[in-house]
């Protein structure tokens, strides 16, 4: 048995995760949780004082998770990334954002990578969890680690092992959901896969890196391709006079060939907006055109701007313009009860009613406080009285702690962005 594989097995192996965010935490927990020895490193002190000091700030991982694990001593997070030297393994998990332009930005990743070169030491197996264009493995990080004068499979171990993280989800965890893993040498892979299963017994191995990154790719732009599918449908059955919902609840029951997707005011988070333009831009150097991911991002980009155009003829109706109008938004999350606001619909929208001098305030359990471009947006109570207020309410996320019978009772206009008010009896509700 390889040494490594023995102090994973063995629990002795210590853990290093560079970036505490939604990714990182929770895979830091889980290997604390399975008893190794855990490293956070992260940039931001913040983050590094409130892992230490067991306030978790990433809504899947509860304080109490967290408390006992910073406490016994299995995790404790630092800024200090010479600290990357003691660790017999080390994930990635940097942000891998696009720009203006959907240029992929891997900066993160090729800093991360040069800093690990800079503290390298025989043994160390690299896995990069970052989800990043097929390639990005063997072309970024493997030639910083290379030009230590080391050898990949026998010196350090290299392999890409996507996340499959899903904010708020509770049925499938960092736990139990399972594991890909691809390795630049078999060896890497066998690595890999023993790291993870000390967590996760459903390991799923490929031949390379560039298998798993792609597989990463292919879950997201597959949910990107449906759902912009779904939104240009609906925009369709809009102009048809016809109930997309009502639509897509007829065709849910064939047991068969159909899956149900449903419209929205946009897709946010931090993978399906994103990362199918990291193939997209890839395809480009293979002179291939990815035409159903970019139609499907144009549908999803104009989502919100469809949205706002709605709010515009409900008040319309009411014989109310939007400059000056009050509009309280229920929900700015991307998605039903999380805390995550990152490329959120509610965003583009919000900034889109300022732009019409629409006056807007937001109601949201999950989140405390919301600025855009550097402008604050007031956040209300969920109240009756606020709810009376708004000239128009606007539905962009069902969070459950929403009573929406008393939403649809006590407002004068709603805009439904989510089938949230299923009754269609309602003269001031509009549904997308």
């Amino acid at each position: 048995m390889h040494s490594l594989e023995k102090l994973i097995e063995s629990r002795q192996a210590q853990v290093g995760i560079v970036g505490l965010g939604y990714v990182g935490l929770p895979l830091a927990v889980e290997f604390a949780g399975a008893g190794l020895r855990v490293i956070g490193f992260d940039m931001q002190p913040a983050k590094v004082d409130s892992v230490n000091s067991g306030v978790s700030y990433i809504g899947d991982v509860p304080d109490e998770r967290l408390v006992p694990l910073t406490k016994s001593g299995r995790l404790r997070a630092t800024n200090n990334l010479s600290d990357l030297g003691q660790c017999d393994a080390i994930c990635i998990c940097v942000p891998t954002p696009l720009d203006k332009n959907k240029t992929p930005d891997i900066s993160y990743v090729a800093g991360t990578a040069d800093t690990i070169a800079q503290n390298l030491r025989d043994g160390q197996l690299i896995v990069l969890e970052s989800t990043t264009y097929p390639g990005t493995t063997e072309e970024i990080i493997l030639p910083r680690l290379t030009a230590t004068g080391r050898t990949v499979g026998k010196d350090f171990y290299l392999a890409f092992s996507p996340e499959r993280i899903d904010p708020g989800r509770k049925d499938f965890t960092t736990a139990n959901t399972p594991k890909v893993v691809g390795g630049v040498t078999p060896q890497c892979t066998e690595l890999a896969a023993a790291l993870y299963s000390t967590f996760n017994p459903r390991v799923h191995r490929v031949s390379s890196p560039r298998v798993a990154e792609m597989e990463k790719l292919l879950e997201n732009i597959f949910r990107l391709v449906n759902v912009s599918m779904i939104n240009e449908m609906a925009l369709l059955a809009d102009r048809l006079g016809v109930d997309i919902w009502e639509v897509i609840e007829a065709a849910s029951t064939k047991p068969y060939g159909f899956m149900p997707f449903y419209p929205g005011p946009g897709l946010g988070g931090h993978c399906i907006p994103i990362d199918p333009f990291y193939l997209s831009w890839k395809a480009k150097e293979v002179n291939f055109s990815p035409r159903f991911i970019e139609l499907a991002g144009e549908i999803n980009d104009m989502m919100p701007h469809y949205v706002t155009t709605k709010v515009i003829v409900a008040l319309n109706r009411q014989k109310k313009c939007v400059n000056g109008s009050k509009i309280l938004v229920l929900g700015v999350s991307y998605k039903k009860d999380v805390e995550d606001v990152r490329e959120a619909p509610a965003v583009h929208i919000i900034k889109e009613l300022w732009r019409k001098f629409a006056l807007v305030t937001y109601c949201d359990p999950h989140v405390r406080s919301l600025s855009i471009g550097g402008r604050s947006v007031e956040r209300v109570e969920f109240t009756d009285e606020a709810l009376r207020e708004a000239d128009c309410v606007l539905i962009l996320t069902d969070h459950t702690a929403f009573d929406f019978d008393r939403v649809a009772e006590k407002s004068r206009l709603i805009v439904d962005t989510r089938n949230a008010i299923t009754r269609r009896d309602l003269s001031h509700v509009y549904h997308l």
